[in-house]
């Protein structure tokens, strides 16, 4: 698989999505999703140029991520995660989790970081197509969510994550994304850090980028269909 390839032109499919609104492409950070992936395709991808890459399941993430230790620029958790593996995860040490979506969530966080000193960077997860199938906030309520989050001493609060709409109605895709960046938009006029806007998966991310991304969770874009049967791929 030419990853150098298929890197460079999700990149310049970025950046053509970027110049159609008048943005910079360069602010745009593209994380490599390499759920169910082996790890030695995720090697070649990281040779190749990738830096950032995402998980979505805790245990897959403690098979594979100690052996990519040096590797990646950034590890970032993307998928669900529930209160009972937040101690597994920080041991990963990751760079940022993407998927709080309660104020319980991001408490027990903030309880078990204390443990081990430090802060751990956090987005809060909103619904904004408000899809019963869907994890999140519900969008009336994050702002307030956003500011009890922000209370907390040792998570931090940096930006916002959804996921766009499932329909082939372009307008409301579109829309999904435009709520969250509203919603950022409010935020930081409320003085909170919302540096990124987590939206855009490898069927709807030009959008998300002409809505305002600056982190976009690609997977089968770079690394290919993923097999149809995931528990044969996580251990």
């Amino acid at each position: 698989m030419d990853f150098r390839k298929r890197i460079a032109e999700l990149e310049e499919r970025i950046c053509l999505a970027a110049q159609r609104v008048g943005r910079d492409a360069d602010e745009i950070k593209l994380l490599a999703v390499t759920k169910t992936h082996p790890v030695e395709m995720i090697k070649d991808a990281l040779a190749a140029g990738a830096e950032y890459i995402g998980e979505n399941k805790v245990q897959e993430s403690l098979d594979k991520i100690p052996q990519l230790k040096g590797l990646y620029r950034e590890f970032h958790f993307i998928g669900h995660l529930q209160t009972n593996k937040i101690k597994k995860i920080l041991q990963l040490e990751p760079t940022l989790i993407h998927s709080v979506d309660s104020l319980h969530l991001a408490e027990k966080l903030d309880i078990e970081k204390a443990k081990t000193g430090g802060i751990q960077d956090i987005l809060l997860q909103v619904n904004t197509s408000r899809e019963e199938s869907k994890f999140g906030a519900n969008p009336s309520e994050a702002s307030e969510l956003a500011h009890a989050i922000n209370q907390l001493e040792h998570v931090n609060l940096v930006g916002l994550m959804t996921i766009g709409k499932f329909t082939e109605n372009e307008a409301e895709v579109r829309q999904s994304f435009r709520d969250l960046a509203n919603l950022g938009k409010q935020l930081r006029g409320d003085g909170l850090n919302i540096k990124w806007l987590s939206m855009g998966m490898t069927n709807d991310f030009e959008i998300a980028v002409e809505e305002g991304a600056n982190l976009l969770r690609l997977g089968t874009a770079l690394f290919g269909q993923r097999p149809k049967d995931e528990k044969c791929q996580i251990r």
